[in-house]
């Protein structure tokens, strides 16, 4: 007879009825004959209610030795209840323990960030680290349902490259069999070669970069979603990046819901992209906007507004801190829950006010010609509350690749920011298809030809108009969640100072 296992997902399915469930111990707590255990088993947590009256001696001594993370298989009759988790609870008539835990060294207390990147094998298992990775699966797979649905067909390149393609500052060089090679910063030029083979393709693999950043946006290997387009020009380019971030969230704000909430994110951005257009404006109109008096004026109320949060959210924690003392046990652990959270909001204005004054500084200061650094990039979509597509950069601070307009100035690029602080999250281009130009470029940054020698070959044979762009998962995933570092939106982060566990 073929087994079946009963997941804790699929118990609305099972109201009424016993089953069995195998997990673990997420939490747990007693009062006198019965024991409340919250069990994982990775697709959901379960409340189960374990009478001592119900239970053989045994199984009642197992039940009320139970440590966070033991490993047990239980059975019993599912229950609706609106008040618990998912709606049901599980009324246990039997118990057996897997493995008996002692020690976890995560406990519900709190943990520097630190300790719980040095325990990220474990921290995976915490509810909110749960919900992120559910939603960044969530992610992927949105993303391949709206590129298949397209017509695109997903390809692989090389992660071994005997070049850079986007500057070689921050190439991460290893051995090829004693020929000099490089972890792939991209897979866009083998992009374009199988977009001339095939018109529209999109590649889904990990990236390197060696940028000795430790920024909350940066990792040093992530993923990248990078689809080329042959006969596209930069708007179609751009009109493709937002239709599929809006698939992307639409998808989400629709299947994802429940782990949203347990992110405690607040959808109400998310929600206005589904239906309102970006916003497009050029990088000139970029800089004048941080240069603008209206954008220092909003900065400084910005700060204003952060001081005053401040001290209405630590008058409430000293009015809680009094109420503790006296407080029963179930209140007592609601004021924690809440002090924790408002430690948590202090740590974040204070980093805020800390910055305002910098990002004002640096927006009112900046120069025509630069980059746009994070703040920047934060300053700009404050001004807004959908994505901002930033269009036409200076040539010279953008690749080699990217075709330029008729004045020979600016770069037919686009760079999406993403709303509430999260920067560039998509990054593409116009790509150069006439063969001349793309010498010139070749030789002005000093690179070796003979490497892009088949790269070359894309423009004498066949050459059309094209373009593609690059969508970084990591950075999609913490501005969809909300989450305030790139570390939790991947399983194991690699970054600089960061290559365990």
């Amino acid at each position: 007879m073929k087994k079946e296992i009963t997941y804790i997902k699929d118990l609305q399915e099972h109201i009424n009825k016993t089953v069995q469930l195998s997990g673990w111990v997420y939490n747990m707590r007693s009062s006198g004959s019965l024991v409340f255990i919250e069990c994982r088993d990775g697709s959901g947590i379960c409340q189960c209610i374990l009478n001592k009256e119900e239970l053989s001696d045994n199984e009642w001594t197992i039940a009320s030795g139970l440590k966070q993370e033991s490993a047990i298989q239980i059975s019993g009759r599912v229950v609706a209840d609106e008040r618990s988790l998912g709606g049901v609870e599980l009324q246990v008539t039997g118990i057996s323990l897997i493995q008996q835990v002692e020690d976890y060294p995560i406990t519900p207390k709190e943990h520097g960030v630190e300790f719980l990147m040095n325990h990220r094998h474990l921290w995976l298992r915490s509810q909110r680290q749960w919900a992120a990775m559910r939603v960044r699966n969530g992610i992927i797979f949105a993303i391949h349902t709206f590129f298949q649905g397209r017509g695109f067909i997903q390809t692989d390149t090389p992660i071994f490259t005997p070049n850079a393609a986007e500057g070689s500052t921050t190439l991460f060089e290893t051995d090829f069999f004693d020929q000099k090679a490089y972890l792939a910063q991209t897979g866009q030029l083998y992009g374009e070669a199988l977009a001339m083979a095939h018109g529209l393709i999109y590649t889904f693999g990990p990236t390197f970069r060696a940028e000795k950043s430790k920024t909350r946006r940066h990792l040093s290997e992530f993923w990248m979603i990078e689809p080329e387009m042959a006969f596209y020009d930069l708007e179609m380019n751009m009109d493709l990046a937002e239709d599929m971030l809006r698939f992307i969230v639409k998808t989400i704000l629709g299947n994802y819901a429940s782990e949203l909430h347990i992110l405690e994110r607040d959808t109400t951005s998310l929600e206005k992209l589904v239906d309102k257009a970006f916003v497009r404006i050029t990088y000139d109109r970029a800089v004048e906007i941080l240069r603008s008096e209206d954008t220092a004026s909003l900065l400084d109320q910005m700060l204003e507004d952060r001081k005053t949060e401040k001290d209405t959210i630590l008058q409430e924690q000293k009015e809680l801190q009094k109420e503790h003392g006296s407080a029963k046990k179930w209140r007592k652990k609601q004021i924690e829950k809440r002090i924790s959270d408002i430690n948590s909001r202090v740590d974040q204005i204070d980093e805020d006010m800390r910055n305002l004054p910098k990002w004002k500084s640096s927006a009112q200061n900046f120069e025509w010609g630069q980059d746009f650094g994070g703040s920047d990039e934060t300053v700009l979509t404050m001004q807004y509350d959908v994505p901002v597509m930033v269009t036409h950069w200076p040539a010279e601070i953008k690749a080699f690749y990217m075709k330029r307009d008729e004045s020979n100035t600016y770069a037919l690029g686009v760079d999406v920011l993403a709303p509430e602080g999260y920067g560039e999250i998509v990054g593409g281009s116009q790509r150069e298809d006439d063969l001349d130009l793309l010498l010139e470029r070749i030789e002005e940054e000093g690179l070796d030809q003979s490497v892009f020698e088949w790269y070359l070959d894309l423009r004498r044979f066949g050459s059309v108009p094209h373009a593609g762009f690059g969508l970084g998962l990591e950075r999609t995933v913490a501005w969809i969640c909300g989450l305030n570092h790139v570390r939790e939106t991947i399983p194991f982060p690699r970054m600089m100072g960061r290559i365990t566990p």
